[in-house]
Formats: C-alpha cells, sequence, structure tokens
C-alpha cells in the first residue's frame, strides 16, 4: 500500500518514502529513501511535503511505502 505525500500528517522521521529532488522535477524521477527531517511546516502542500532523506537528498514526497 502506498500513499501521496501531499500530507504532513500521514508522514513521520524513519518512513522509507519516494520524493522528487529539485533537479528531477522535470523529468519527474524519483529517488527512494527514509525521513529524516520534515522541512514543511504547513498541514499540506499541492506539491507534496519536502522532507530530508538520511543520505542526505532533500524533496517532495510523491509516494510513501508502508511496511
Amino acid at each position: 500500500m502506498s500513499g501521496n505525500g501531499q500530507s504532513r500528517s500521514a508522514l513521520e522521521p524513519g518512513m522509507e518514502v519516494a520524493i522528487v529532488l529539485k533537479q528531477d522535477q522535470r523529468s519527474g524521477k524519483r529517488t527512494r529513501g527514509v525521513i529524516q527531517d520534515i522541512l514543511t511546516n504547513s498541514p499540506s502542500h499541492p506539491h507534496g511535503i519536502k522532507v530530508r532523506l538520511t543520505d542526505g537528498n532533500v524533496g517532495r514526497v510523491k509516494e510513501i511505502f508502508k511496511g
């Protein structure tokens, strides 16, 4: 099961997600990783909540992997 990353309440550090990096926004290429920090302060964002992954990449969440 997967969800979208538009709601901040659905995300927490340690979750595995797919993000789109700033430089990949045109192509839509996704990078998979584990959330370290949630950077967006608002409760939701139409393009996805911005997060930092444990590997240091920053991007907007497009997909959440559960389990």
